[in-house]
């Protein structure tokens, strides 16, 4: 009888050493499968956008981008763009699958809607595309507006983008350490305070840009003093008259629109064939440079410490 007891008792523990060896895996295993879940789930993101408007964004599958350097900027964040307008094909790869919603001013909304585009990003600065808002609003399209035109707009502008995608190493890699390869460059400043006059050309005509305008904040930024700030008169009306009086020490210019050969034979028109154009300072030191349409133009995105470089080295020599 004794030994019988004895059996029961073995048997018994067994099974409740068993029994808790069991709910341990099981215990462990719904932890680890949860654990999995929670890293995969990312929350709808609210924002604001640079119009003031708050924007709630869930998980979107097929994204409209309606300027060619912001569908750069959704890819560098990490997102898929479904949809774009005929200028991406300068800035990014367009690729067979994606939606042409016709020209940057007048994007088709009817194609979005019947694509069944579920997010929409746009540009502020484009009054064509902020009448869009309520129509894209009454579909049922969440739309952001961005404003860029300083590498601070655009890391503000990423921010938002990596957190809808929720691809955080792509902002340090596309944002943070871009910013600090631009303070690189800045740092190269010294206190010459170097007098600039930068100029946009295009097939009709050549404007000033103050320190407002995208290379003018970098020229800023470096330590020089645009002539175009304080006289306003070369926004309204560029005349060599009052490039000579002010004399910058160094000219730059870039192009836009679709011909840089038909932008560049302006600036001759109205400037270079001028004969006090050679008396200026900038062209006797051999100081007036062309700069490329896709980093002084076209938003440079992850490419903006290139841009400053460039600028830096025409400054302050090649390192």
């Amino acid at each position: 009888m004794k030994k019988i007891m004895i059996k029961v008792l073995l048997v018994m523990t067994a099974c409740l050493l068993c029994g808790c060896g069991k709910g341990k895996d099981n215990s462990t295993g719904n932890t680890d499968q949860d654990s999995k879940q929670t890293t995969n789930q990312t929350e709808a993101v609210t924002f604001t956008d640079d119009l003031g408007n708050k924007i709630t964004v869930d998980h979107p599958k097929k994204t409209a981008v309606l300027t060619g350097s912001y569908a750069d900027a959704w890819q560098l964040a990490g997102g898929v763009a479904a949809a774009v307008t005929k200028d991406a094909g300068d800035t990014i790869k367009v690729t067979n699958d994606m939606v042409i919603l016709g020209d940057l001013n007048h994007p088709n909304v009817e194609t979005m809607i019947s694509e069944g585009i579920d997010f929409a990003i746009l540009s502020g600065a484009i009054s064509d595309q902020v009448k869009l808002k309520d129509t894209l609003e009454k579909a049922g399209i969440p739309s952001a507006y961005f404003k860029v035109e300083t590498f601070e707009d655009y890391a503000r502008m990423m921010k938002i983008l990596t957190d809808i995608t929720g691809k955080k190493e792509l902002y340090q890699k596309n944002v943070e350490d871009v910013s600090a390869e631009i303070k690189k460059q800045t740092d190269r400043a010294d206190e010459s305070h170097k007098t600039v006059l930068f100029l946009r050309a295009f097939s009709s005509g050549v404007k000033a840009q103050n320190s407002d305008s995208m290379t003018g904040h970098m020229l800023k930024d470096l330590g020089c003093i645009n002539i175009a700030d304080d006289e306003k008169s070369l926004l309204d009306n560029l005349s060599m008259e009052a490039i000579v009086q002010k004399d910058p020490d160094y000219i730059f210019v870039t192009t836009m629109g679709e011909s840089e050969d038909a932008a560049i034979a302006m600036v001759d028109e109205l400037l270079t064939s001028n004969p006090a154009w050679n008396g200026l300072t900038a062209v006797k030191e051999k100081h007036y440079y062309v700069l490329p349409k896709a980093l002084f133009h076209t938003k440079p995105n992850e490419r903006w410490g290139e841009s400053y470089q460039i600028l830096a080295d025409y400054l302050y020599g090649k390192k």
